[in-house]
């Protein structure tokens, strides 16, 4: 199928990009990479009559890691977060995650901000996000302000972004004992499980751990039961780190496809958040 007919607007400025979606209203999408929305035009799931495509705007993409923070511009590419010693080294959670994330056409185009912003419950990022303790900054035309990722995602394709404002960036503390590991849908790539995992570690054990899981339910989630339960734990002691992994989707209203039922999911969410925590000891 094509898309309904729409206008195209490239603005050079945020201002510029404000102005034009205070035009068009409801009747306006932005445009940042284009591989969720232009599909679900495709499919006539979405009928914007105008698209404004944030590209030309300067300032919106890079890496940049100072006194122990990392901060990433939201039109950042999946192939630079891919390629990026500086995560390898300072956030392998969000290295792992670009590279396991679509084929090379989808991390050439597709970007941070537009996966993020769109709030697809199989977004790889929105776990690593959980579990980074991120921080996004969203630009309106009234200024900014910033917003915990604990808070951003709200539901299936639902977050706290308003129609009249730009996911600009997100940053967080470096995370160099983090992991990022997905039970990958067979067809799509999309994470059926996706799990992330930030440690901090005193000798052996683990003193304090952030757990972020994507794919399972309507949105990304904290999985706060184990990050409990983790704490203290050897991960060399395998019977202990599977006790604590046990149940991590508790609570959770489980999603059920026919690649994964609702049982096998929650079984999986498991293993997989184990194996992750092994990952960020690189064990």
């Amino acid at each position: 199928m094509i898309p309904t007919k729409f206008e195209y607007a490239k603005p050079s400025s945020l201002d510029e990009a404000f102005a034009l979606l205070a035009e068009h209203g409801p009747d306006a999408k932005l445009l940042a990479g284009g591989h969720s929305l232009i599909p679900m035009m495709k499919l006539r799931l979405a009928e914007p009559e105008m698209l404004i495509d944030l590209a030309g705007i300067p300032g919106l993409t890079g890496i940049t890691v100072r006194d122990g923070r990392v901060s990433i511009g939201a039109m950042t590419k999946h192939a630079t977060l891919a390629a990026s010693e500086e995560l390898r080294q300072h956030a392998p959670v969000l290295f792992e995650a670009a590279n396991a994330l679509g084929d090379p056409q989808v991390r050439n185009r597709g970007t941070i901000g537009g996966a993020l912003a769109n709030g697809d419950p199989g977004c790889d990022y929105a776990a690593v996000m959980l579990a980074l303790d991120a921080t996004f900054t969203v630009a309106g035309k009234g200024g900014t302000r910033e917003e915990a990722a604990s808070s951003f995602m709200v539901g299936m394709f639902e977050t706290t972004l308003s129609p009249e404002e730009v996911l600009v960036g997100v940053s967080f503390a470096a995370a160099p004992a983090s992991a990022y590991v997905k039970y990958a849908h067979p067809a799509s790539g999309y994470p059926l499980v996706g799990a992330a995992v930030v440690l901090s570690m005193n000798g052996d054990a683990i003193s304090e751990a952030r757990v972020g899981v994507t794919g399972v339910g309507d949105h990304a989630f904290r999985a706060g039961s184990v990050e409990k339960a983790l704490a203290g734990v050897r991960p060399s002691d395998r019977t202990a780190l599977e006790g604590a992994c046990a149940g991590s989707a508790a609570g959770v209203d489980v999603r059920s496809e026919p690649a994964a039922g609702a049982g096998y999911r929650s079984a999986m969410c498991d293993v997989y958040v184990s194996r992750a925590v092994l990952a960020a000891t690189r064990g």
